[in-house]
């Protein structure tokens, strides 16, 4: 019997604001797509199943699981990894910059998801408290840290850009 060359899909998104056209199987994840095909690798895999928050990058804006998508579903979407946050000149974002000032990270396995998750929608956080913080990183697991640490980055964080406005 001979074997079939399995089925391809063009697709074409952009990835930190740069477009990407590629040939993908249809069951090709967009963890393994972003990681091996687009070669960022600081979207980790961890779980593989949704639950971890290792995954997660934002989709027009919003944070997801990017190993529960496939890349055909990112067709025409905008993706962001956590490689977007630094700027051009490679400064950090100031929630990285608090995640180093505040010890918010030991072993930074979830630390790439742990700040999509929170920097897609942090000014949504209405108030902005620690009790919203912690339902925010609800999920994203972390083993290292106890999560206090990133709360205080959070915090650091909302206060310093209350004193620039």
């Amino acid at each position: 019997m001979e074997h079939a060359e399995p089925q391809r899909v063009s697709i074409v998104l952009q990835v930190n604001g740069e477009q990407v056209c590629a040939e993908v199987e249809p069951r090709l994840l967009l963890t393994d797509f972003l990681r091996h095909d687009v070669g960022l690798t600081g979207t980790n895999v961890g779980c593989e199943h949704g639950v971890c928050g290792a995954c997660t990058v934002l989709l027009d804006g919003d944070p997801i699981r990017a190993c529960l998508m496939f890349a055909v579903q990112a067709d025409g979407h905008h993706i962001q990894t956590v490689e977007s946050l630094a700027g051009a000149d490679g400064a950090l974002h100031p929630l990285q910059v608090a995640f180093n000032e505040c010890h918010a990270l030991q072993c930074g396995f979830c630390t790439p998801g742990i700040l999509m998750s929170l920097v897609g929608d942090m000014k949504d956080l209405d108030p902005l408290d620690e009790a919203a913080v912690r339902e925010r990183l609800s999920g994203n697991l972390c083993r290292c840290t106890g999560y206090q640490h990133i709360v205080d980055a959070v915090m650091q964080v909302a206060s310093d850009s209350e004193e620039v406005e």
